[in-house]
C-alpha cells in the first residue's frame, strides 16, 4: 500500500525523467509533405486561443493548482497570463507576475549567464576548471586536469547522472558536495557519454564566475537579470521566499493537492535555483531569439550565446521520427523534419514544481510554461501542443495523453524504488541486541552515519545536520526507515553485516546505494 509521500516520491524520479528522457519525446514530429513557410501572426494568434482553452481545462479539472504561460513572437510578448491559484490554502490567484521556482529550466538561464561571462573575454567555454577553481577534483586525476566549463554544461564529464543529488538531500552544503565529487566513481570515460548532472553543471557555473571574482548568484544578477530588467528573478532561495506574489509547490496526497514541502535548491543554484515570473522570462526568451540582443543593445556576445545552441552530445533518437536529439550547453537541441532548430528544457522538483521552455529561433517564436505541481507532463504538453498548432495548424498527436501515460507508469521511465518492504518477509528472524548495531560508520562520499538507541529502538543519524530517522525491524539484520527529500523512495532498507565478534562490521543503506557506494564501515574506536 502506498504511503502519503508516494506521489511525491515517484515525482522525484519523474524529475530525473524530465531531465533525461523528455528531450527525446519532445522532438517535434512535423507534418509530412508540408512546405516549410514562416509562421504568421494569424497562426500564432490561433495557437494562443487554443492554448488558453487547454490551460483553463487543466485548472477546471484540478489537474494542477496553478500555472502561468507566456509567448514571444518576433521580439514581442504576445501573451502572458496566469491560471488557477498560487497556494491551495490562501486561494490567491496566479498572474503573469507570479514568481515560480524554475527547477532545471535554470540550466538554460545559467548557460546564458556563462555565455555573457565568456563574451567578456577572461574565459572561454573551453577554460579548464583546474585553472579557475583549483580546489575542485574529479575521481580521475586526468579528468581533473582536463575538464572544462563546456564539458560540465554539455553533461559529458563522466560523472554518473545526478551525481551529488543525494548529498544535497542529506543536507551537505554546496562546497561540501562539490568537494565530495572527487570520491564519486565515474559512470563512463571522460567525454564519452551524456549523463545529466546538477552538480557538475553547478561547478562549471561557479568556476566561470570565479574568474571575475563573483559569487554565482551575484554574477547572474549583475550580468543578466539587471541588464534585462528582470526585477522578479533571482538565483537565491531567500529572495523567492520573500516574494509576496509567489507560487508554492504542491503534491497530491490522497487525491488532493496539498502544499506540503519546501524546496531550497541553493546548493545547485546554477542548475536548479532560479525563480522568476513569465513576464520576466519573456525578456530572457527575446534575448535568446535575438542572438543576445535586447531592446537593440547587445547584452550577451552573439558567438558565445550561439555556442549554447549547438549540438554537443547525442542524447537519443526520437521514437516517432528516428531523428537524433542532442544536448547543447544548458539546452536540449534538436531539428524538426523541416530542418528548423528547436531548443527546449524542462524543469521538475518532485516536491512541487514543473516547468518548460520551447524556442524555435528560425520563427522567432517561444513559449514558457510554469506550474506549481510536481511533474505530471502538463507543462511539456501545453508547450509542445502550442508549438505544433502555431507551426502546423494542429497538434501532431495528443501530447496530454502521451505524457499522462508516461508519467503514470514508473516502469516506463526506469524508476527503481527498491525492495517493497510493505510486504512481510517469508520467515522473519529476530534481530540481535541493539548493542550489536549501535556505533558510527564511515563512508568517504556520504560521510559518517550513526546508529543509536532511542526509546528502546534504533535510529539512523545522517548528514551534517544530523537528520534522525527511526528504524523499524524487518528481518534479522535488516531494518527500514522512511526516506525524505527530492530523491525520496519511500521506505528503504538498512542491512548490517555482523562480524565474528557479534557486532556489525558494516551497513548498507539501500537508498544511498544506487551506484554501489552506500556501504558504511564501522569506524574504529
Amino acid at each position: 500500500m502506498m504511503n502519503q509521500y508516494s506521489n511525491a516520491t515517484h515525482a522525484g524520479h519523474y524529475a530525473k525523467f524530465a531531465a533525461i528522457l523528455l528531450p527525446i519525446l519532445l522532438m517535434p514530429l512535423g507534418v509530412t509533405g508540408q512546405e516549410k513557410s514562416h509562421v504568421t501572426s494569424e497562426q500564432v494568434t490561433h495557437a494562443i486561443q487554443e492554448l488558453e482553452k487547454l490551460a483553463q481545462t487543466q485548472i477546471q479539472k484540478s489537474a494542477l493548482p496553478g500555472l502561468a504561460i507566456a509567448v514571444v513572437f518576433q521580439d514581442k510578448t504576445v501573451y502572458a497570463k496566469g491560471f488557477g491559484v498560487r497556494d491551495v490554502n490562501t486561494k490567491a490567484p496566479v498572474n503573469a507576475d507570479t514568481v515560480f521556482q524554475l527547477a532545471s529550466l535554470s540550466k538554460s538561464i545559467g548557460s546564458t549567464v556563462v555565455a555573457e561571462l565568456v563574451g567578456e573575454g577572461k574565459i572561454t567555454w573551453d577554460s579548464k576548471l583546474s585553472g579557475l577553481d583549483p580546489t575542485f577534483e574529479m575521481f580521475d586525476p586526468w579528468a581533473t586536469r582536463e575538464i572544462t566549463i563546456r564539458d560540465m554544461y554539455a553533461h559529458r564529464s563522466g560523472l554518473p547522472e545526478h551525481a551529488g543529488d543525494l548529498l544535497e538531500d542529506l543536507g551537505f552544503t554546496r562546497a561540501e558536495i562539490l568537494y565530495r565529487l572527487r570520491y564519486q566513481h565515474p559512470a563512463s570515460s571522460f567525454r564519452s557519454h551524456y549523463a545529466y548532472t546538477n552538480f557538475g553543471m553547478t561547478e562549471g557555473g561557479i568556476a566561470a564566475a570565479n574568474a571575475y571574482g563573483l559569487e554565482w548568484e551575484e554574477a547572474a544578477a549583475q550580468r543578466l537579470y539587471k541588464p534585462l530588467g528582470m526585477t522578479a528573478t533571482s538565483s537565491r532561495y531567500a529572495d523567492f521566499v520573500a516574494r509576496p506574489n509567489k507560487a508554492l509547490g504542491h503534491v497530491l496526497v490522497d487525491g488532493k493537492w496539498v502544499q506540503k514541502f519546501k524546496r531550497d535548491p541553493d546548493t545547485e543554484s546554477p542548475a536548479g535555483g532560479v525563480s522568476s515570473s513569465v513576464n520576466d522570462l519573456t525578456k530572457w526568451m527575446r534575448l535568446q531569439l535575438a542572438n543576445g540582443k535586447f531592446e537593440g543593445k547587445q547584452i550577451v556576445d552573439e558567438k558565445a550565446l550561439t555556442e549554447t545552441h549547438h549540438p554537443h552530445m547525442l542524447t537519443g533518437f526520437n521514437p516517432f521520427t528516428q531523428l537524433p536529439t542532442f544536448y547543447g550547453l544548458g539546452w536540449n537541441v534538436s531539428y524538426d523534419p523541416e530542418g528548423r532548430l528547436r531548443l527546449n528544457h524542462s524543469g521538475a522538483f518532485g516536491l512541487g514544481a514543473a516547468t518548460y521552455v520551447g524556442l524555435v529561433p528560425g520563427e522567432q517564436l517561444g513559449i514558457v510554461v510554469l506550474t506549481n505541481a510536481y511533474p505530471l507532463g502538463i507543462a511539456e504538453a501545453l508547450g509542445t501542443t502550442f508549438l505544433d498548432i502555431a507551426l502546423y495548424g494542429k497538434p501532431s498527436q495528443d501530447w496530454f495523453a502521451l505524457f499522462k501515460q508516461v508519467y503514470s507508469n514508473p516502469a516506463a521511465i526506469g524508476t527503481v524504488l527498491g525492495f517493497d518492504y510493505s510486504k512481510p518477509p517469508a520467515s522473519s528472524a529476530s534481530a540481535l541486541k541493539n548493542s550489536a548495531y549501535v556505533g558510527k560508520y564511515a563512508n568517504d562520499y556520504f560521510g559518517d552515519i550513526s546508529i543509536i538507541e532511542k526509546d528502546g529502538g534504533l535510529v539512523i543519524v545522517q548528514g551534517p545536520k544530523n537528520k534522525t530517522f527511526p528504524m523499524k525491524h524487518y528481518d534479522r539484520d535488516t531494518f527500514t526507515y522512511e526516506t525524505e527529500g527530492e530523491n525520496a523512495v519511500g521506505r528503504s532498507g538498512i542491512t548490517f553485516t555482523v562480524g565474528p565478534d557479534g557486532k556489525a562490521a558494516q551497513v548498507v543503506v539501500e537508498n544511498l546505494n544506487v551506484r554501489g557506494e552506500g556501504t558504511f564501515k564501522r569506524a574504529q574506536k
